[in-house]
């Protein structure tokens, strides 16, 4: 593999001003992940403005319901400019086909897998297989769907990239070496999670929370690509 990763920092802040304010400080990065507390602060407008000013959307907003309900959904966020949007994998076979005819040319749907949040024994405990088993299923249904990306962990990335490798993989979960865990249970380093076949990475803490964030976020894009080269 050749090239560069995309690197989508999330603006998990509570204003559209916030949310401005780091696409100026992080110039010119324009890969940019809004998820579900931004999307309601600032509204599809601003979204669309955003996308429209030449910043690549990722809308995160794990989309989970009636096929109906979802197509007209993905639909209208299509509408947005936006690049990237996630559904739940877990929607099932009908929900993913429906979610897939609704999308633009412009428009890549991402299904979301096993949330990085849980581990093995919390997946145990809501009667779920284990992470490994339960990503390769939901991206099964992703892959025969025709849906352009799954969401995994850096952990699950390799054996879905094997199995699927035209499949973009969306890593979240991405902390560089010594950063805080957070409320994650599965993280990976930015090279391991190239290595392993991610094509997409998010990060928000470790760069909105850095002293020097531009700089961190320098860090994290120069491991990956270095990663990506040696692929």
């Amino acid at each position: 593999m050749s090239g560069r990763p995309n690197i989508w920092v999330a603006l998990d802040v509570p204003s559209s001003r916030d949310a401005e304010a780091w696409m100026e400080r992080l110039w010119p990065h324009r890969q940019f992940k809004v998820g579900l507390e931004l999307f309601l602060a600032a509204g599809p407008g601003a979204v669309q403005a955003w996308a429209g000013q030449g910043q690549d959307i990722f809308l995160d907003l794990k989309l989970h319901d009636i096929p109906n309900t979802v197509q007209g959904a993905v639909r209208q966020a299509g509408q947005l400019g936006v690049r990237l949007l996630t559904i739940h994998a877990s929607g099932g076979p009908a929900m993913l086909a429906a979610a897939q005819e609704a999308a633009s040319p412009e428009l890549t749907l991402a299904a979301v897998t096993v949330l990085t949040s849980l581990s093995d024994e919390t997946l145990a405990a809501m009667g779920h297989p284990p992470a490994h088993r339960g990503a390769e299923l939901l991206a099964a249904m992703a892959a025969a769907a025709g849906v352009g990306a799954a969401v995994t962990s850096g952990a699950e990335a390799g054996a879905l990239h094997r199995r699927w490798p035209s499949l973009r993989l969306v890593v979240p979960g991405v902390r560089p070496a010594g950063a805080a865990v957070g409320d994650q249970a599965r993280v990976v380093a930015p090279a391991a999670a190239v290595a392993a076949g991610a094509t997409d990475l998010v990060v928000g803490r470790p760069v909105l929370g850095a002293t020097d964030p531009a700089a961190a976020l320098a860090v994290i894009q120069s491991e990956a690509e270095g990663a990506m080269a040696d692929v």
